[in-house]
Formats: C-alpha cells, structure tokens, sequence
C-alpha cells in the first residue's frame, strides 16, 4: 500500500481516487501516522448470484425441512 501525507492527498485527491478505483489501495497519513485509508468501492453484485448463495444457503441449512427461496427471504427480514 503506498502512503501520502494529508496535503498531498488533497493537491491530488482525484488521481487517487483513480488509483483506487483501478483497485489500488492508498494510505493518507497525518503527522507520519496512517489516517485513513481510500481502497477501491465494491462491486455491485448481480441478482443471479444473490440467488446462487441463497440456494447455497437453502442446501446447507437442514435438510429435515425444505426452505423455499420465499421462506428464506422472509426470514431474513424477521
């Protein structure tokens, strides 16, 4: 992780936010102390692998009792 003093980061906050949404992570320090880190956003995740982990999920939980994708749903708003 490379690191930049605060004023740095400020002269050129829009090249490190380039950086890290290129997937760089970048550390701004503040009198030679890490304070704060600016690391790439996470990426959206689609409905087909929401659905995917659910029936992950859906397979591992007990098999006595069958869960429908509703039910777990539902559960997950209790």
């Amino acid at each position: 992780m490379r690191t930049v003093g605060l004023f740095e980061a400020k002269q050129k906050l829009s090249e490190l936010v380039e950086r890290a949404s290129e997937g760089e992570q970048i550390g701004i320090t503040r009198r030679g102390k890490l304070a704060a880190v600016i690391v790439p956003a996470r990426s959206e995740i689609s409905v087909k692998e929401i659905f995917a982990d659910i029936e992950l999920i859906r397979k591992s939980v007990n098999r006595s009792k069958r869960f429908s994708i509703k039910e777990l749903i539902e559960e997950g708003r209790v």
